[in-house]
């Protein structure tokens, strides 16, 4: 599929794979980034993929970042809101700063990205926006009211705008992985890893490429009847109705 895509939060991670798999399948990739130059840096040079540092919770820098993103390669046929952030801790404990950073980072930039490409996709006749969820957004998580909320209300936002862009082309759906074997979570104690694991019926981490297998599938030309839709990732650990 000769698309042209971008992947926010693409540098490292499942963003990282999730660009890997579009461009194996044909697409053009932008992949977005916050700060990590070093991470980006090796990751343009291992792939030769287009980055571009913008902030995606700030309304204005999204709309500055597509449109030197869409200078350099062309309007944006699928978008896939991966961006985001943890600030863990209990209730009673985490102050409006860690909501809001979390709200920001992992909701905010949602709409930010996607409104700023939704009209072209509508006037075009075609697009794909995969939203990057999470089993936590499903089912809540002790220690991530913030992180929950934000990925709950990211689905919320799928199952809506679907509906606003089904006659037009456009098709809205999320993937919720469930835990995933990236870096943060290999480098967590060996004890904690089992516990985890222990958890999920298929007994190990989803892998990063599985989650891009998902996405370049939902972002294709053959998903076109697919649309407010929430694939689960998570080796059976979470079965939502």
């Amino acid at each position: 599929m000769a698309r042209n895509a971008i992947v926010t939060g693409g540098t490292r991670g499942i963003g990282a794979a999730i660009a890997k798999c579009l461009k194996e399948k044909g697409c053009t990739v932008a992949a977005n980034y916050a700060g990590n130059e070093e991470a980006a840096a090796k990751f343009k040079n291992e792939t030769g993929m287009n980055v571009f540092k913008f902030d995606v919770g700030d309304y204005d820098a999204c709309k500055a970042g597509i449109a030197e993103i869409e200078s350099a390669q062309g309007p944006t046929d699928i978008l896939v809101n991966n961006a985001g952030i943890t600030r863990d801790g209990m209730f009673h404990k985490i102050g409006p700063k860690e909501w809001s950073e979390v709200i920001r980072a992992d909701l905010d930039s949602v709409f930010n990205m996607s409104h700023n490409v939704f009209p072209g996709m509508r006037e075009r006749g075609f697009g794909r926006i995969v939203n990057i969820s999470s089993i936590n957004g499903q089912k809540g998580q002790m220690g991530q009211t913030n992180y929950s909320a934000a990925k709950a209300g990211m689905l919320g936002f799928t199952r809506a705008l679907a509906q606003e862009g089904a006659f037009k082309g456009v098709t809205v759906n999320a993937v919720a992985p469930g835990y995933i074997a990236t870096e943060m979570v290999s480098a967590m104690p060996e004890e904690a890893l089992k516990k985890i694991t222990a958890q999920i019926p298929v007994g190990r981490l989803g892998g990063a490429t599985e989650i891009g297998d998902c996405v370049a599938f939902l972002a294709g030309d053959n998903a076109g009847f697919i649309t407010g839709a929430v694939l689960s990732a998570n080796g059976g650990q979470y079965c939502a109705a």
